[in-house]
């Protein structure tokens, strides 16, 4: 027989907590996500947690059916794009024509394939569509020996999506109650957008910015209600997984930045800069899965989801990371005019434990996860299917520290397995 036993750990100094289990195999895996990189108001706090709490059950849920890290990391990002608290899917930002356009992309570790979405309007849950757009690449060519698409944007998007059967949704459905349009929507001369998304600020029935000289300015009642501090400016929510045959994937969501130009795409749908996943190709190295979040021109121009996969392979996971986000990111020759660099990212590294190698009795996976942000808080939610529930936790800057000058960066260790008598 099996026995089963956990402990845990907890460093107050490290912020690391270290979880040992010894359990069945089927229960292999490990759901880490996020909701957003930006400003998590305290008075909504429970929500955002709620919110990853209820996607990391449902990729749980799935991986104990017996699915793999990809119908995963699936079903939890479309449980955080239905969440009308995130900027993904239903209650996503409106752009400067009152409408949704959203973003999404997901990477299966094993394949290397991937597909996006960009602008996509009309889709309830554009994670649908780059998956379906991942799946197909793998049948092979089209007729005529043409190369099935793998990232699509826009109308052809819609249409694509439509064709293979994921039901279409109006607008008008995925605006929740703090969101309304004006009747003559504004056009790109009458705002003019600072590249800092902490110069959107939402007062009353008004979105204000700053404009050139420092000075709030009015341009028009896009965003309804809220709170003086922006809790709804969130981008892109993340998950990452491992599945019980040790396989990972990787995925991202987001509606973009409020008051964006139509046709705008951001980071959540871009090769390299939303997400990453790649399973280790040698027993020497480690399987990875990032998902990014924050500004997305910013992450475009690092491919920051990969430069994370990449310093991945070094020893010490936290310091690689570390210099990861402040090398190739904060201070990136890429970024060099920036003075508020805004991003966040999940990191999940695994490889198997010391032990599994040298013994056909033991089979373990040694799984780190982090996190590391920029910006002034993020929301992140971590499981394996041996818990009963997911731990939460809303990662904020240090007192005195400055947004996009300054990261913050936290995480643990996983071992999961099972032993035989």
């Amino acid at each position: 027989n099996l026995s089963s036993y956990s402990l845990i750990i907890f460093s107050s100094a490290l912020k690391n907590l270290i979880v040992r289990n010894k359990l069945n195999a089927f229960y292999f895996l490990m759901i880490f996500t996020s909701s957003g990189a930006g400003y998590h108001s305290e008075s909504k706090a429970k929500e955002y947690k709620h919110v990853c709490k209820r996607a990391c059950q449902r990729a749980v849920d799935r991986l104990r059916a017996g699915g793999l890290a990809l119908e995963a990391v699936t079903a939890a990002l479309m449980e955080l794009e239905d969440s009308p608290f995130t900027n993904a899917g239903t209650g996503s930002n409106l752009n400067l024509s009152g409408e949704i356009e959203c973003d999404a992309s997901i990477m299966d570790g094993k394949s290397l394939n991937y597909g996006a979405v960009g602008a996509l309007s009309g889709i309830k849950n554009p994670v649908l569509v780059a998956r379906r757009l991942l799946s197909e690449t793998q049948k092979g060519k089209l007729s005529a020996g043409r190369i099935p698409p793998c990232f699509l944007v826009g109308k052809g998007a819609e249409q694509w999506a439509i064709s293979h059967g994921i039901p279409a949704c109006p607008t008008e459905k995925m605006t929740t109650s703090e969101y309304q349009t004006t009747q003559n929507p504004l056009s790109a001369s009458d705002v003019c957008l600072t590249a800092d998304l902490c110069a959107l600020i939402k007062i009353r029935t008004h979105l204000w910015i700053l404009n050139d000289f420092g000075c709030l300015e009015p341009v028009g009642d896009i965003l309804v209600a809220g709170e003086e501090n922006n809790s709804a400016c969130l981008d892109t929510v993340g998950v990452v997984v491992v599945d019980r045959e040790g396989n990972v994937a990787a995925a991202v969501s987001s509606g973009g930045l409020a008051m964006k130009h139509p046709g705008r795409v951001g980071q959540a749908a871009h090769y390299g800069c939303g997400c990453w996943a790649e399973n280790a190709r040698d027993v020497s190295l480690y399987s990875t899965a990032v998902s990014t979040s924050g500004s997305g021109e910013h992450l475009i121009r690092t491919m920051l989801a990969r430069e994370c996969s990449t310093a991945m392979q070094a020893e010490n996971a936290h310091q690689a990371l570390l210099e990861a986000m402040q090398n190739k990111f904060i201070s990136s020759p890429f970024l060099a005019g920036e003075d508020c660099v805004l991003g966040g990212v999940i990191v999940l590294r695994c490889c198997t434990c010391g032990e599994a190698q040298r013994s056909e009795d033991i089979q373990a996976l040694l799984v780190e996860f982090l996190w590391s942000h920029t910006t002034e808080s993020m929301c992140v939610g971590y499981m394996s299917a041996q818990d009963s529930k997911a731990r939460t936790h809303i990662s904020r800057l240090p007192p005195g520290a400055v947004a996009g000058q300054s990261l913050a960066i936290e995480g643990g260790v996983c071992r999961l397995g099972t032993v035989s008598d």
